[in-house]
């Protein structure tokens, strides 16, 4: 008889998000007249920009003609939007890439949940606590993590992120296989300084570790003196492998494209202790697994790094990031502890009196209509936070954070 994969029955019943959204229906349901506002999954709400949308009916226009259609494509993306991205993410930074070391994906969850395929199910981890849950649920699938105990899996390394410590990781005091980063970051919104992330990749060098950097919301920072990539540290391309996404930065989230980068030099070992380049593996693993980003999505992405399309991404970022700051300047008013918000649209608020956050959860839900996440969703250090989101409509954040502040906590 089929034996099913073990490992996934280790996992949770629901998603984070899905046990979210069947808190919220419920709540919908027993109170039909109460108008909901959601700061809790990171979904963007502003259209898709006119650079974009002319370069998709372009893209349309094509698909109906014998001279112009496009059928499968090359798995590893079109060259015009490979040869993009090397010019305006990395060259400008003074990065060199090749296009050939760009794997265009249908959103970065895809590539930081599937590259785990190319480790051996035996490596150890640590990942930043809290962190995007897709990293930890993507190895209990493969059996890396081991078992749950205490809500703690037995195989992973958690750096705890908190205010002891300025919510930056320390570096583990053992070695460790595969490293897990996640910045500016995934629910805290706090970034690492370009001193921090290079004490990341000396490690990583000395260690022969490797390093996974999701760097999916880096168009949102602020601050100049901040890295947007773990290839402005010398080293990093023998160590890091990066994950970039249109989702948030150009409102993808529905059209379903970013990318990957594997730079040539990055290797691995096999059991026999020879080194094994992994930018050919993944190669080998797309052309078998995977067909390609649309073609009409790829023309949509390259349109972002036209002028037009440049300045009108950027206006949506700072309009996100206007709600963001203006969240962050309302709350900390009251007196809550409020971390985030400067270089990401995430906030992050520690809960009055360490209400556990799932409480806090239904708390702001019950007595504000407002949804965030419970911090706990995103590890055993996010016990006692929420995090909220500024991707909402201006009026509707002004109007949550109003509600927010006449709770009686």
């Amino acid at each position: 008889m089929p034996l099913i994969n073990e490992h996934f029955l280790k996992l949770s019943d629901n998603y984070l998000f899905a046990d979210i959204a069947k808190k919220v229906n419920a709540y919908k349901v027993t109170h039909p007249k109460e108008r909901v506002i959601s700061l809790g999954i990171g979904d963007v709400t502003q259209p898709l920009c006119p650079a974009v949308i002319e370069a998709m009916h372009q893209a349309v226009n094509e698909m109906a003609h014998p001279d112009t259609f496009h059928g499968y494509g090359p798995e590893q993306g079109y060259d015009f939007l490979r040869e993009a991205i090397v010019r305006n993410d990395f060259l400008q930074r003074g990065i060199h890439l090749d296009p050939g070391e760009i794997f265009i994906n249908d959103g970065a969850k895809s590539d930081t949940g599937n590259i785990g395929e190319l480790l051996r199910w035996d490596n150890s981890m640590a990942v930043t606590d809290p962190i995007y849950p897709v990293y930890i649920d993507a190895n209990v699938m493969n059996g890396r993590a081991g078992e749950c105990v205490n809500g703690r899996w037995s195989r992973v390394t958690y750096l705890s992120c908190n205010t002891a410590n300025g919510f930056t990781p320390q570096i583990p005091k053992h070695r460790v296989d595969i490293i897990y980063l996640c910045y500016p970051n995934n629910p805290t919104g706090m970034v690492l300084t370009k001193e921090e992330l290079r004490r990341w990749v000396n490690y990583a060098i000395h260690n022969d570790t490797l390093i996974l950097f999701d760097a999916a919301y880096e168009r949102y920072i602020q601050d100049p003196a901040i890295p947007h990539s773990i290839y402005e540290i010398r080293g990093a391309r023998k160590v890091a492998i990066e994950f970039r996404s249109y989702s948030k930065t150009a409102g993808f989230t529905g059209v379903r494209c970013g990318y990957t980068v594997i730079p040539k030099e990055l290797t691995v070992t096999n059991v026999n202790g020879e080194r094994v380049a992994l930018n050919p593996l993944w190669n080998r693993r797309q052309c078998t697994k995977f067909n390609g980003a649309s073609y009409i999505s790829q023309r949509a992405a390259a349109a972002i790094y036209t002028s037009e399309g440049a300045e009108q991404v950027q206006a949506v970022i700072d309009y996100y990031m206007g709600n963001a700051h203006l969240m962050l300047d309302k709350l900390k008013s009251t007196g809550l502890r409020v971390y985030g918000g400067e270089n990401a649209p995430y906030l992050w608020v520690k809960t009055p009196g360490d209400t556990p956050s799932w409480r806090f959860f239904e708390q702001l839900l019950y007595s504000a209509s407002v949804v965030c996440t419970p911090g706990v969703g995103f590890g055993p250090s996010g016990e006692g936070y929420v995090r909220l989101t500024a991707f909402g409509n201006r009026a509707d954040c002004e109007e949550a954070v109003e509600r927010i502040l006449n709770v009686e906590f």
